[in-house]
């Protein structure tokens, strides 16, 4: 792309074939022309002048000028680019500071070493032009399916051309055991765009779950119109998927047509997949009715959500047991990822023999603290019973409900538990003021004394200590780390104390103590005159 100040009309005759061949504003490709000559033209005239082109857009006419900026009389640095207002009003008579003086000069005629450094500004300049409308075009096409065509690979990863551009498939976001060869077609999903030094780089996917979404929406029409939402994916790519789908108009069955007359619909999804095996299956609002949804083709007996810990227990007949786990876990972990929940897959002779062990444990738990026999404490637990506080505490008409018990053997009994649980609050208590336990703690509305005996042992002695921890400490909670849910034990988790209850404790704290204001936190003067009231009690019994 040689460029002469000879032929005018060359310079635009040039821009405009380069725009056409780059798809870019041909204007830009002017723009770095004009650059690129003024360049050349400062190493004409000396690098220190401020030297500007513009060429005539209708007759390609190059027009050199030399600029000189008006600054104050002390502030002159470049004598070749600056004047003072004196010296510039002999051409400005209005110049003020900051006015510019510009005046034309001489064209230059470019050799071949000038020539070729203009045309490499220009390439450079064009090729950034080229950059940006790339990147432009593909960053709202994030999220999308692209059909390409395979360039080459380098590596083990795909480099595609998408028309305008290249992308990039990696080797770990192809399926399996793909292979391309080049000019074989492609279709990739889009996850991610970004503008980079080297320009915009597209990263291609197809083991992304959302590229089997994008793949249903074309195939299916009622999802591209909103009928039917595809509400979560989970993929083992190149094996399985499992796909939740609803249906908002209740007269379309959503799995009936996802797969299509006669498969034909999930067929397509599946020979773009590789062969990858699709379970539809009907999304639900409740968690353990989708969870049943999920785990098919296994059957599930029973279903506990532990709704704090994020975790849910399936409880599956024995011989339904590999079928519900799947080769190397597959199904249980593709469910898992469908629902956001850890799940734990136990057979029902599992769960009984977990039931028996529970029952002998709070049996005996009866025996010892209320001094019966074996028979009536089973009674107990059969009836729900889990731990002293309960008896101690439940309305007496509750016991009086139990076949065989009278108002005699209830209140003996509720007797027995209370004081049994004084004997072991007592014991708590002197256990936590030999640990060095403070009054301030000792008497916080809120802490039981196992929970004060809890908090000494681990150096939390005071309400000062108290008011430092954070909630879940104190209650426990579930922390992901490298992709896993890791619990963390709490202080008084063992008292199933809830993640709002320590946080209610531990701000009630620091405003007794003066650390907030409690008009921003919510707490009441009804909390503080409890704790006010059960310091004063403390006071008087010491």
């Amino acid at each position: 792309m040689a460029i002469t100040s000879a032929n005018q009309l060359e310079l635009l005759q040039t821009a405009d074939a380069v725009a056409r061949e780059k798809m870019i504003d041909p204007g830009l490709v002017i723009e770095a022309m004009e650059e690129s000559l003024a360049r050349a033209a400062k190493s004409r005239y000396g690098a220190d002048l401020d030297i500007r082109v513009h060429i005539d857009r209708k007759t390609g006419r190059a027009q050199f000028s030399r600029v000189r900026t008006v600054v104050e009389d002390d502030a002159v640095e470049n004598h070749h680019a600056q004047l003072t207002v004196a010296q510039a009003r002999a051409w400005l008579p209005d110049a003020v500071v900051g006015s510019e003086v510009i005046d034309e000069v001489p064209p230059v005629e470019l050799g071949r070493i000038a020539a070729q450094s203009a045309k490499q500004v220009i390439l450079q300049k064009v090729r950034e032009a080229e950059r940006d409308r790339q990147y432009e075009e593909f960053k709202d096409r994030k999220g999308t399916i692209i059909n390409g065509q395979v360039k080459r690979e380098e590596y083990g990863n795909i480099i595609v051309d998408v028309g305008q551009g290249e992308a990039i498939l990696r080797r770990n976001e192809k399926i399996g055991r793909e292979s391309y060869r080049p000019n074989d077609r492609i279709r990739c999903y889009i996850k991610d765009v970004r503008r980079e030094a080297r320009g915009p780089q597209i990263f291609l996917s197809r083991t992304d779950p959302q590229f089997m979404a994008e793949l249903f929406k074309m195939e299916v029409p009622e999802i591209y119109d909103g009928i039917i939402e595809i509400k979560a994916v989970a993929r083992d790519p190149g094996s399985r998927a499992k796909i939740a789908v609803i249906s908002y108009d209740n007269s379309i069955d959503p799995v009936g047509a996802c797969v299509g007359m006669r498969g034909s619909r999930v067929q397509a999804v599946v020979n773009e997949l590789q062969g990858e095996k699709i379970d539809i299956i009907p999304w639900n609002q409740d968690q353990a009715t989708f969870l049943v949804n999920a785990l098919q083709p296994a059957e599930v007996s029973k279903v506990v959500i532990d709704e704090d810990a994020a975790r849910i227990e399936v409880v599956v007949p024995d011989e339904q047991l590999s079928l519900a786990i799947g080769r190397r876990g597959q199904n249980v972990r593709l469910a898992s990822q469908l629902t956001a929940l850890d799940i734990d897959i136990v057979t029902e002779s599992q769960e009984s023999e977990r039931r028996q062990a529970e029952f002998a444990e709070r049996t005996q738990l009866f025996v010892a603290a209320l001094d019966v026999d074996e028979v009536l404490a089973q009674l107990l637990v059969a009836e729900g019973f889990t731990n002293l506080e309960e008896v101690a505490y439940v309305d007496i008409d509750e016991l009086l409900g139990i076949d065989g018990f009278d108002e005699d053997t209830a209140a003996e009994l509720q007797a027995r538990a209370r004081d049994q649980l004084e004997a072991e609050n007592r014991r708590a208590l002197d256990s936590a003021r030999e640990m060095g336990a403070e009054d301030s703690l000792i008497g916080f509305e809120g802490l039981t004394p196992q929970m004060v005996e809890a908090l000494a042992e681990d150096g939390i002695k005071t309400l000062e200590d108290f008011a430092t921890c954070a909630d879940w400490e104190l209650a426990g909670g579930w922390t992901t780390v490298d992709g896993q849910r890791v619990k963390d034990e709490g202080l008084l988790e063992k008292f199933d104390m809830s993640l709002e209850e320590a946080q209610h404790l531990v701000m009630t704290a620091r405003v007794l103590l003066g650390w907030v204001d409690p008009s921003e936190l919510g707490v009441t003067e009804e909390d503080l005159e409890a704790v006010a009231a059960a310091e004063d009690e403390q006071e008087v019994g010491a």
